[in-house]
């Protein structure tokens, strides 16, 4: 089996990281982090036009006909970049949500009780009954409330109380759970109420951890990058700190974390298996926070300050980490796997030793 890369994958991804460089460059970023993270619109429909929410759609609805595998190719690129907004829900609410696909509607998801990015800006909300659009969708947000984000380019609304909710045709789902509020997670105010659903069931639970996978992915081969490019130019001692020993050490962990995630990522694309995803969520998780972490310690001083870019990526890593497929429901998942059930058809456990599945990917 050929898991590398092929000419036209590669090519998608250097036309997206083209686009990206000319749409959302550094300056683009911090003007996005002075207007408190609010969206672009106009950078929202170019993102449309390019194809990034219709990818995964047959030509014959108007999208571009692709898979999996070329759509993590794209969001670790939006990673690397740290583009704002719920990409996630906007790429898997396409053919669902009128003009979702072509970028012309901003679609968020309300996860359980989890706080939601982005509803005052949403066209739509993706819940556990459905998407909420509308006089449903102006009712929910009236009546959600606006809570501390870690992340200065994700604001974020605690979701109604369930009766509330239910009124406004939101599906029962689980009772108030963690909101972020910093880098700790803080309880929520308890609801008692019947248990509100998630917002993606069976597959698209999956897809969408792996996308944020793949987001989470782009920020640790960024960060791994930025940690290398500070370590050859900073000097001490007259010599760059990159020849001491320490910081060697820690760009080479940086390294050692975002290559097995890449690897994890872009095989569970090409099978599609829930196990296979919950582990590369876990590597990918870990990765991005971790590698952030370490680029801070590089960057020393400097790399605590507003101006710097590093913490962007830590705080960005934070959340997406304690959103959607989180650490431990990945780790349940696996161990619930564990020698319960014969291999899943599709999977690459279902092929045994010597054999290999067909098909390239990403």
């Amino acid at each position: 089996m050929d898991f590398q890369l092929s000419d036209d994958q590669r090519a998608l991804r250097s036309g997206m990281r083209d686009l990206l460089g000319a749409v959302f460059d550094r300056d683009r970023m911090r003007a996005a982090v002075e207007r408190g993270g609010a969206l672009d619109r106009a950078l929202w429909r170019e993102l449309g036009a390019a194809g990034f929410f219709a990818l995964r759609l047959p030509e014959e609805d108007g999208g571009v006909g692709l898979g999996l595998p070329e759509a993590v190719l794209l969001f670790e690129e939006a990673g690397r970049a740290l583009l704002p907004g719920p990409l996630v829900a906007t790429h898997l609410a396409a053919g669902r949500v009128k003009g979702a696909a072509e970028g012309a509607a901003v679609v968020t998801a309300a996860d359980g009780d989890r706080p939601v990015a982005h509803l005052a800006e949403a066209d739509a909300v993706l819940a556990g009954g459905g998407p909420l659009d509308g006089e449903a969708l102006r009712a929910f947000v009236a009546a959600a409330r606006p809570v501390r984000s870690m992340d200065p380019l994700t604001p974020l609304h605690l979701p109604p109380p369930a009766p509330v909710a239910a009124r406004a045709a939101f599906a029962p789902g689980r009772v108030a759970g963690p909101v972020v509020s910093g880098p700790e997670r803080v309880t929520g105010p308890a609801v008692s109420a019947p248990e509100r659903a998630p917002a993606y069931a069976g597959r698209l639970r999956y897809e969408a951890a792996l996308l944020s996978a793949a987001e989470q992915l782009g920020s640790a081969a960024r960060t791994t990058e930025m940690a290398v490019q500070h370590a050859r130019e900073r000097q001490q001692f007259g010599a760059p700190i990159g020849s001491f020993q320490a910081v060697k050490h820690l760009c080479a962990d940086m390294l050692a974390r975002t290559e097995p995630a890449r690897a994890a990522v872009y095989a569970a694309a090409v099978t599609g298996d829930p196990l296979e995803i919950a582990a590369a969520e876990l590597l990918a998780d870990e990765a991005a926070v971790r590698n952030a972490r370490d680029c801070l310690q590089i960057h020393g001083g400097m790399g605590f300050t507003w101006e710097a870019d590093v913490h962007l990526h830590l705080k960005r890593a934070w959340l997406r980490a304690a959103t959607g497929l989180t650490a431990a429901e990945a780790e349940e998942e696996l161990a619930a796997g564990l020698g319960s059930a014969p291999p899943r058809s599709g999977s690459s456990a279902a092929y045994g030793p010597g054999r290999s599945q067909a098909g390239g990917g990403a």
